[in-house]
């Protein structure tokens, strides 16, 4: 059973409420805004004894849906007519106190055979840590309500988002890609300390690092693949890497058939914005059969290496490949191995360390239409 969307506000998160409850569409879940206790107000009394919903179970996550269930007791079971949920996100402790709270949501739902499915994207988001609570309401003959005492609290954490999610995702992006350019190389920017500690201590190799929490506050890759960053975005009109970069002074490039082969699979793993015009895509490159490879094609959608809208490597006939990436996005490609700093060359960069362009730990702009789906952000 889907939730509606219906208007709501800040309440208390353990009262009932009268009017809400008076209205209460009987063949839908509402949200509610409850105030008081649950005799205090003259639409619920305690006419009859209910029995506490015993041993909350949460199962069938997604992002922005779950489904819940309870023991109740048989003798009183026929008698009940409605439920009410209370559900919030758990409290983070270390949150600016200053900060709006999160209004809480409030669940009306007729009584229907459990499990019942909870799904909303308006109230639940991907990734998101939440407390549930459940009361059980019989409707009088008078119209009042016997409610029983809430349930005890239990928490659960919703998914990240499915390959369903990122082929939507994948699918805005493909509207904005524009057309394809030629490139012949990936590039990576860091301070020389990076590169200097890679020779000396990395047996002159650079090694993937967990995934910061950049882009959609849903993506399945976000602390959890391991990988090293590259660039392949060319200027236009030179054909060559921008001179300028967000993240150091000094650059290691390397034959884009080195990373970009096909012994590689291509995975789509993103696409955000930072409240900017400049739109994001996250692309993975995963040697075959790799441990990057096994962990993206249990999540992300796999790319046609030799025809997609972001980034593209072609056989010619003498052998040689032929690479071309969208000139309307910024591509982030995540390359899954290590990589020895011999297969490339690093040089100074003669532009500027323009730091605003950072994308690390950037949070995606919720209220963007471009790069949104219709679920938690």
């Amino acid at each position: 059973m889907e939730v509606p969307r219906v208007g709501h506000s800040i309440s208390s998160p353990t009262s009932p409420c009268e009017d809400m409850i008076k209205n209460l569409s009987l063949d839908a879940i509402q949200l509610c805004d409850r105030e008081g206790n649950k005799s205090q107000d003259s639409g619920i009394a305690e006419m009859e004894e209910l029995t506490v919903p015993q041993h909350i179970n949460i199962s069938n996550i997604t992002c922005d849906s779950f489904k819940i269930c309870w023991d109740m007791d048989p003798r009183v079971k026929e008698r009940i007519t409605h439920y009410f949920i209370d559900l919030n996100k758990k409290e983070n402790k270390n949150a600016n106190k200053f900060k709006h709270r999160d209004v809480p949501t409030k669940l009306v739902a007729k009584a229907v055979p459990l499990p019942m499915t909870v799904r909303g994207h308006w109230f639940l988001s991907p990734r998101t840590e939440y407390t549930v609570a459940v009361q059980t309401a019989s409707k009088q003959s008078d119209g009042d309500y016997a409610v029983s005492e809430w349930s005890e609290v239990v928490e659960f954490c919703t998914a990240d988002y499915s390959t369903v999610h990122l082929t939507q995702l994948l699918e805005k992006a493909e509207v904005i890609a524009g057309r394809m350019l030629p490139f012949s190389l990936f590039y990576r920017n860091q301070h020389k300390e990076y590169f200097d500690h890679a020779r000396d201590n990395q047996d002159n190799k650079m090694l993937p690092s967990v995934k910061d929490n950049s882009g959609s506050h849903g993506s399945p890759i976000s602390g959890k693949l391991e990988g090293i960053f590259f660039s392949c975005n060319t200027e236009f009109n030179t054909g060559e890497p921008p001179q300028d970069s967000p993240y150091g002074r000094y650059r290691f490039r390397v034959p884009a058939e080195t990373l970009f082969n096909g012994d590689t699979n291509l995975y789509f793993a993103d696409f955000y914005c930072m409240y900017t015009a400049y739109h994001y895509v996250i692309l993975v490159l995963a040697p075959r059969g790799s441990p990057g490879d096994e962990f993206c094609s249990q999540r992300l959608p796999l790319l046609d290496a030799t025809n997609n809208r972001f980034l593209t490597c072609v056989a010619n006939e003498d052998g040689s490949l032929t690479f071309r990436h969208a000139q309307d996005l910024i591509l982030e490609v995540i390359y899954t191995d290590p990589l020895d700093l011999s297969l490339g060359t690093v040089a100074e960069i003669s532009g500027h360390q323009l730091m605003s362009l950072s994308t690390v730990n950037a949070k995606k702009d919720p209220s963007c239409k471009t790069c949104n789906i219709s679920v938690g952000r």
